[in-house]
């Protein structure tokens, strides 16, 4: 009996601490869920985010947005596409019309040398005066000379001047008395030039 313990003895106190569970170390997953007054069971203080609902909502917003800016670009090009279609008819229209009435006051103010010139001609039949026949030649080719410079038509006649190259072609060249060398004794043909840029040289012969 001596060598097992009694009963009634007692237990250390370093074995007691180890057997007595520590109450102070309380595992979470046995603690219930918080719930606050109205029955919630989420973490306090906790923000909530936007949903996906919301995004999407947004996202929709702005294609439609991109839809309407589209529809009002397509329909402003369309309108200026529709404007140069019709300036461009009325550009080739103005252009047919100025190659076909272009000369209408041209020919209005030549109608009247025409007529000059018919009336030349019945009185040369039974003139009997040659003077009066020359001076009517005459009116007529002023008032043919007067048509042109109305519309830019200016003569080249350079009798005596100096020969220009640009303006004048030289037939032949010629000693002359009295006349410096380079310039023009005979114009054979007029020249003619219309606003400045020259239509016909001068046919002439210079002197040597």
């Amino acid at each position: 009996m001596s060598g097992k313990k009694k009963h009634s003895e007692k237990i250390p106190e370093e074995e007691q601490m180890q057997v007595t569970p520590n109450t102070d170390e309380v595992d979470a997953t046995l603690m219930p869920p918080y719930q606050d007054s109205a029955g919630n069971t989420d973490e306090p203080n906790k923000t909530e985010e936007p949903g996906e609902e919301s995004e999407i909502e947004l996202l929709m917003q702005a294609i439609e947005e991109q839809k309407r800016i589209a529809a009002e670009n397509l329909d402003k090009a369309l309108r200026v596409q529709a404007e140069l279609e019709n300036m461009r008819k009325r550009t080739a229209r103005d252009i047919e019309n100025a190659h076909k009435y272009s000369l209408e006051r041209f020919v209005s103010d030549l109608l009247p040398v025409i007529d000059s010139m018919e009336l030349g001609l019945s009185a040369s039949e039974n003139a009997a005066d040659v003077t009066s026949l020359k001076e009517g030649m005459d009116l007529t080719f002023k008032m043919f000379t007067a048509s042109l410079e109305k519309f830019g038509a200016k003569v080249i006649n350079p009798q005596g001047e100096k020969f220009n190259p640009e303006q004048h072609q030289a037939v032949s060249m010629q000693e002359a008395e009295g006349v410096a060398s380079g310039n023009v004794i005979s114009v054979m043909q007029k020249g003619y030039e219309l606003n400045g840029r020259l239509v016909r040289p001068a046919m002439v012969v210079v002197a040597k």
